[in-house]
């Protein structure tokens, strides 16, 4: 399949979901800093393959790539913090672990093929 705009790219659109299950998962968290990082950093996966894809340049998309790679990261990461302080069910929270790892690695063979 030819991408001819970003909202063609699988991990963006999964970085999407995982963005707004965050947030509903998180819209009622009272760890206001806990909630607005993990939410920041969940939109920044999307939007960064976003503003890569558009800048019209493979150097460029590789480098914003890895910027959202980082991202999520940073997600999982929050995920794992969540689950330690009880934010979310331990199956909840492994469902969302998952997808982000699966996001990483499509960044990653995405990141390669370029």
């Amino acid at each position: 399949m030819m991408i001819t705009q970003f909202e063609d790219i699988i991990a963006r659109q999964k970085a999407k979901q995982l963005t707004t299950i965050v947030y509903g998962d998180f819209k009622n968290n009272h760890d206001y800093g806990f909630k607005d990082q993990i939410q920041r950093a969940s939109t920044s996966i999307m939007n960064n393959i976003a503003e890569g894809f558009e800048r019209k340049s493979n150097k460029k998309l590789k480098q914003y790539l890895f910027i959202a790679k980082g991202s999520c990261g940073e997600v999982r990461s929050m995920l794992h913090l969540s689950k330690e302080l009880r934010y979310q069910t331990p199956k909840r929270t492994e469902d969302l672990i998952k997808q982000s790892t699966e996001i990483s690695k499509m960044l990653s063979g995405f990141i390669k093929s370029l």
